[in-house]
């Protein structure tokens, strides 16, 4: 009975504690994870024995990488490499320093395969674009005409008494002036080609122009335009002495010298232009004068010794003349015997330009296959409205 025990007891496995069971777990994770970190060691070992090989044949005896920027000094580098690395010195002995027979210095030795970068921008040069629009009343029409209608004459009046008879006073008169839009155009082509393979926006850059054109015209025509398909300017009215000014002409104030500004009191002519026009336009009067005219009136003192000229005291505030603003326009004239180089006014209640809304920019790809034309349009007119608001100086004695 007590062998049968011991034979039933042989047969059944003892069973393993849990905390043995973790452990013998625990080891073989260790044992795999060991083996593991051997394999990843060896194959970057490899590796890195790889790279250190190349790298030795491409710095002591490969050729010399090719790059878009040259490197002189790589023959001298690969020769002192290799005499650092294995005390080699043929490849310093034998060294000739010259240049290459492929360079950018000449155009057939290697210059042709260089390619320059264009800028993604055309600059242009800056010109002057003030103009009397910044001044002048600018009124948006959606007509082929702009009529202004002017109130010059006044009700007549008289003191009257209680019993006598009341009389009939004058009636005033309206006077009309017409201001015809005239058309402003411009029509460059460019070629497809071009505007598919340009670098930048061809298309972008002539608009510029086109509109940058159309500023400096009109603003010629504002001051100096004649009428004829073009606004009227304010210098191509009759011009009268101010003393005997009448409505229809500019009066003027003559400088005191025939050429010049009066070398004894050159300020004078300035004060006298100042009050010669009313006070009621005086209040919002402008000096208009171009570069050259304003250089030499910045230099003008009064009696006192003080310069009457005075620069803005905030940024894009304009320069100031006996305290009244300054426009830069240098469509104006020179001083220059019988010109007319300073106009001095209420340029809001005198000028008038009448406009259509908007520049209007037609892009045409079929009238002239294989060129696109741009054709640009502008209707604009301009005249004087006031008579009375604008005084002119004359360069002259009287």
């Amino acid at each position: 009975m007590t062998e049968r025990k011991a034979r039933a007891g042989e047969d059944m496995p003892t069973a393993l504690h849990p905390g043995a069971e973790v452990k013998s777990a625990m080891a073989g994770f260790m044992n795999e994870l060991k083996v593991f970190q051997a394999e990843v060691k060896q194959s970057l070992q490899h590796q890195e024995e790889r790279l250190t090989m190349l790298n030795q044949k491409t710095m002591s005896y490969g050729r010399p990488a090719l790059s878009a920027a040259a490197d002189h000094d790589a023959p001298h580098q690969k020769a002192f490499d290799a005499y650092l690395r294995s005390g080699d010195d043929d490849g310093l002995r034998g060294l000739v320093l010259e240049g290459k027979a492929l360079n950018t210095a000449v155009a057939a030795e290697g210059g042709y395969l260089v390619d320059p970068q264009t800028a993604d921008t055309i600059r242009s040069l800056l010109v002057s674009t003030s103009s009397l629009r910044s001044v002048a009343n600018v009124v948006q029409v959606d007509a082929v005409s702009f009529d202004v209608l002017i109130d010059r004459t006044e009700v007549g009046s008289g003191w009257a008494t209680e019993a006598a008879a009341q009389t009939e006073t004058a009636t005033p008169a309206i006077e009309r002036i017409s201001i015809k839009l005239h058309e402003l155009s411009a029509m460059p082509k460019a070629s497809q080609r071009l505007l598919d393979d340009s670098a930048f926006d061809v298309e972008g850059w002539l608009a510029g122009k086109i509109a940058t054109r159309f500023i400096r015209a009109e603003a010629a025509a504002f001051v100096n335009g004649d009428g004829v398909d073009k606004p009227r300017g304010i210098l191509l009215p009759a011009k009268v002495a101010n003393a005997s000014w009448t409505w229809g002409s500019l009066g003027y104030v003559p400088t005191g010298a025939a050429a010049d500004f009066s070398a004894a009191n050159s300020a004078d002519c300035i004060v006298n232009l100042v009050y010669a026009l009313g006070a009621d336009y005086r209040a919002n009067g402008t000096f208009v004068m171009n570069s050259k005219t304003a250089g030499a009136v910045r230099k003008m003192k009064d009696a006192d010794g003080r310069f009457m000229w005075s620069d803005g005291l905030q940024a894009g505030e304009p320069p100031r003349l006996m305290g009244y603003a300054v426009l830069i326009c240098e469509d104006m004239p020179d001083v220059a015997a019988n010109a007319y180089p300073i106009a001095f006014g209420d340029f809001a209640s005198g000028y008038t330009i009448a406009e259509r809304p908007d520049l209007r920019i037609l892009r045409d790809p079929f009238s002239a296959k294989p060129h696109v034309l741009f054709y640009a349009n502008k209707r604009v007119g301009g005249d004087i409205t006031d008579f009375a608001a604008i005084k002119l100086l004359k360069v002259a004695v009287s």
